[in-house]
């Protein structure tokens, strides 16, 4: 998890080009998803984790973050519900995952050890999400 070490840096730093500041009618989210980018990394909260991971915004930087969230808690309530970060991060793009596959490999070993009946407790259609996750074949970890 090396892309930890800038804890101190923001998005706009680490991922450039700089954003410029959003139209002023642009929707809430846009404007979250620009503020976010100029938070130092180490600031970001997990539901500001988990809303940038899931607008597939600066994954390199991002998905570590949000990796390390889960291996201290796999179903964490960033927000919205009891493991959305989770499914935030396993729908990321498998692209993503190239940069990281030790930390993917410990993600899937995680997911795989998830009691099946707190994973039946999840909205409808996680179990499938996370399984396919689990199962990514080896050429797409």
């Amino acid at each position: 998890m090396d892309h930890l070490l800038h804890l101190d840096r923001t998005l706009d730093e680490l991922d450039p080009p700089h954003w410029a500041p959003p139209a002023s009618d642009t929707t809430g989210l846009v404007r979250k998803v620009h503020e976010l980018r100029r938070v130092p990394l180490g600031e970001l909260g997990p539901a500001d984790v988990r809303t940038l991971v899931s607008q597939h915004v600066a994954l390199p930087y991002v998905l570590p973050l949000a990796v390390r969230l889960l291996l201290e808690e796999p179903l964490l309530d960033a927000y919205f519900y009891e493991g959305d970060l989770l499914l935030a991060v396993v729908n990321v793009p498998a692209s993503a995952w190239d940069l990281f596959p030790g930390i993917g490999t410990r993600l899937r070993t995680v997911i795989a050890a998830l009691p099946e009946a707190v994973v039946a407790g999840l909205p409808r259609g996680a179990a499938e999400e996370l399984a396919r996750f689990v199962a990514r074949p080896a050429s797409l970890r």
